[in-house]
């Protein structure tokens, strides 16, 4: 896999690949654990790590469950643009419903999801984007269930969770703010932001984990020079959902899915190191049985993504623990 940051090029092996999978799995992973899963010393996983975040384009940050922010309903759109995709994509990106924009090539110019608070505020958003300038025509799916996502936690995740907005103190919406940036960051920065002491700030975030409200974990810039391939995917099913969602999401290469009620019945994106992939991938998702067909498209760039969410705070960076 190679990233490209502020002109440099940089060839990500086997073992990089490794840690961005660990890191996507828990972001606040330590270097001891991290050395163990890959077999080199501390030392070396670490300026590994750092090289990633460096020169990689790698982010750890705290992605925060939708509900937590009181965001229940979530959903994903492709857009057929009238001339120019990226002025669209654009104007798109700056409504406040859109957490995630990406220019592709296919049949549709450009791909974004919504988080909102209910099907109410979904329609009034999905209504919004649809009058964006250079837009065509609308696509959408709502989510009812997000079965992978490396800023989730694994497995099977209803979009309606319990979690509320209601359930958080100013501490735990302070510590949330600081992940949101520094995945990473030591429990005594947490604890200097959080007005808690070091303890009871190790037993919140602990908390804050443990329940889902939110996930630490490494976000891979989608990068045009890439040599790896970041391919989304439509599912339209024959039968029941869950049975094909559960073999879905035991592919390697299929980074997330989610299923719903829309144009089609599943949704995600596969990543894969070389085009042979790709195709190796999606003809295992034609062969499912169940699924009846397959549409695919090639992400091309990203125009915001979860880490654009985030508030910046002054000297955030990755920081050893």
């Amino acid at each position: 896999m190679e990233a490209q940051t502020k002109g440099m090029r940089v060839d990500l092996d086997d073992v990089d690949e490794q840690l961005v999978r660990a890191l996507q799995r828990d972001g606040r992973a330590s270097y001891e654990a991290l050395a163990k899963l890959v077999g080199l010393a501390r030392s070396t996983t670490k300026a590994r790590v750092r090289r990633l975040i460096d020169d990689g384009g790698l982010r750890l940050i705290g992605a925060i469950h939708p509900a937590a922010l009181g965001l229940h309903q979530l959903g994903h759109v492709i857009i057929e643009a009238e001339g120019p995709a990226r002025p669209v994509a654009e104007r798109v990106a700056e409504l406040d419903e859109i957490s995630f924009v990406t220019t592709t090539a296919g049949r549709f110019a450009v791909t974004a999801e919504l988080r909102t608070r209910d099907m109410e505020a979904f329609s009034h958003g999905l209504a919004r984007v649809q009058a964006s300038a250079g837009v065509r025509a609308v696509q959408a799916i709502t989510y009812l269930q997000i079965w992978k996502d490396p800023y989730f936690p694994p497995g099977p995740l209803e979009s309606g969770d319990a979690l509320t907005e209601a359930d958080l103190d100013p501490s735990d919406h302070a510590l949330l703010e600081h992940l949101r940036v520094d995945g990473r960051a030591s429990f005594a920065d947490l604890a200097s932001v959080s007005g808690l002491s070091p303890g009871a700030t190790r037993a919140r975030v602990l908390r804050l984990l443990e329940t889902r409200v939110v996930h630490v974990g490494a976000l891979v810039r989608l990068n045009p020079l890439s040599r790896t391939h970041t391919v989304g995917f439509a599912l339209t099913l024959s039968g029941a959902t869950e049975p094909v969602a559960r073999k879905v999401v035991e592919l390697d290469e299929v980074d997330c899915f989610a299923t719903g009620i829309g144009w089609c019945n599943g949704i995600g994106t596969i990543r894969a190191g070389s085009q042979e992939g790709v195709f190796a991938t999606l003809e295992h998702l034609r062969g499912l049985s169940g699924v009846r067909t397959v549409e695919s498209w090639a992400h091309l760039r990203a125009i915001k993504e979860e880490h654009d969410l985030a508030r910046p705070i002054a000297g955030a960076g990755e920081r050893s623990r």
